[in-house]
């Protein structure tokens, strides 16, 4: 099951993309893609449903952030083999940090470079989105508490993120730096996250090409890690790192520049366009 948020900014409604790709309207089912609408038993009684009893969706609206009320975005990075030996240690367990909630936009909504940014930067990155509470729980059962999974542009800016100060959140949690979506694929549709292909281009040229098999931790390791130093409650998001071929490991560095256009794609979760723009008030 597809689900989405639509509709202008602020006033989304809940959806699903049914098996023709045609957007349908949630809402006499549920009243929003939030916490309530991802366990368990209500994920069981949405995949119940006839989509074609649901009302289509005339037009092409804008898809928002698959899901609201998010609490916490939490982000592996160095998290691909390849991406370590281009000249990291390799880390003993999963390298952790935070990006603020406030980052997300959605998938074809314009990524905006805030005032005073140089080396804005890229990332594909594989998302999951918690269904249910996990704390200090296992590897073996983790992916159980995974709601579903998106596309999600783990975007940087270098400067920030290096040059003030050693935390990383500077870089990382720009307004418009985390595009997820466009919609939020169900675990069940899901089998194996360790098996999809990801890639993401930069007018039209492709900079990262690689598969989750290549991730050092995987992604029920990463859950049950993060469970260890902190609750993970129903609708936080969990980012699971990029391989290589982001903007500053290029030879010679590239960063983004207003106008340019990202395609993101992963295997089964559909595809992303953002065009990037310069920062508005």
């Amino acid at each position: 099951m597809k689900l989405v948020r639509y509709g202008p900014r602020g006033r989304e409604r809940p959806g699903l993309i049914d098996g023709n790709g045609v957007l349908r309207d949630l809402s006499a089912h549920v009243a929003d893609v939030d916490a309530s609408a991802l366990a368990p038993a209500k994920l069981r009684a949405l995949r119940g449903l006839d989509p074609r009893t649901l009302p289509a969706v005339p037009g092409r609206p804008r898809l928002g952030v698959p899901v609201t009320g998010v609490g916490k975005i939490v982000a592996a990075g160095l998290n691909y083999r390849a991406h370590v030996a281009a000249g990291y240690p390799l880390p003993d367990e999963p390298i952790l940090f935070l990006k603020a909630p406030s980052s997300l936009c959605g998938a074809r909504d314009p990524v905006r470079l805030p005032p005073g940014a140089t080396r804005a930067d890229w990332e594909v990155e594989l998302a999951l989105v918690i269904g249910r509470r996990a704390s200090r729980i296992s590897p073996e059962r983790a992916l159980a508490h995974v709601a579903g999974y998106c596309i999600a542009n783990d975007l940087s800016e270098r400067a920030f993120q290096f040059e003030r100060g050693p935390t990383w959140d500077k870089g990382k949690s720009c307004d418009t730096f985390c595009p997820l979506g466009p919609w939020l694929v169900t675990h069940d549709e899901i089998p194996d996250p360790q098996a999809l292909d990801l890639k993401l281009t930069l007018d039209g040229k492709t900079m990262q090409a690689a598969n989750t098999a290549d991730m050092l931790f995987t992604c029920a390791e990463l859950v049950a890690c993060a469970s260890r130093y902190m609750t993970l409650h129903v609708g936080d998001i969990l980012l699971t790192g990029t391989p290589p071929g982001s903007g500053f490991l290029q030879s010679p560095p590239r960063f983004l520049r207003p106008g340019q256009t990202m395609q993101l794609a992963i295997a089964g979760l559909g595809e992303q366009r953002s065009q990037v723009r310069s920062f508005r008030p």
